[in-house]
């Protein structure tokens, strides 16, 4: 797989968004709720495609003044380890930042250190836990901020670089 295209999400993409996250997570959203989430001008969401024109990630932002919140991100089982997830991250960011957010968070699962390195790598720090967040698993509160800084362009532009050499 070459470089994944990362777009903004469609109405059209929703049915294979929501087969993908019945497949990855043990609650997952209803086709109702990204048809809904789309529908706000509060959020952005975007896929990415592989080289067969096959979604195989996706990730969501909900803005609030100055602070995003991102609200989902999610790679196929079978494209994880080939840097998707970073390349939705830097797409994600870039929206937050074009909206003049100038801080992000999320929640992340507390066993899932995976994704805690990548949240790492985009500045995030965990500032506390959510007890039953995920109904069967607390979750990690993480922030990043200041993201409107020339020091977070230049760490972007370095995430940016890293996962160009190695795609």
């Amino acid at each position: 797989m070459t470089r994944p295209e990362i777009r903004d999400m469609e109405r059209a993409d929703i049915p294979a968004v929501a087969g993908l996250e019945a497949l990855i997570y043990p609650q997952p959203w209803s086709p109702r709720v990204f048809f809904d989430e789309l529908a706000m001008d509060s959020r952005a969401y975007v896929v990415a495609v592989d080289d067969d024109s096959v979604i195989i990630g996706y990730g969501g932002l909900l803005l609030v003044e100055d602070d995003a919140h991102i609200t989902t991100v999610a790679v196929a089982l079978d494209a994880r380890g080939r840097h998707v997830g970073t390349h939705i991250m830097v797409a994600l960011v870039e929206r937050a930042v074009a909206a003049k957010a100038r801080h992000l968070t999320l929640e992340v699962r507390i066993t899932n250190a995976a994704a805690q390195g990548l949240y790492d790598r985009f500045g995030f720090s965990p500032v506390g836990r959510r007890k039953n967040y995920y109904q069967d698993e607390d979750a990690l509160v993480m922030w990043a901020t200041d993201i409107d800084t020339q020091d977070y362009a230049e760490r972007l532009d370095r995430i940016r670089s890293a996962v160009e050499v190695v795609t």
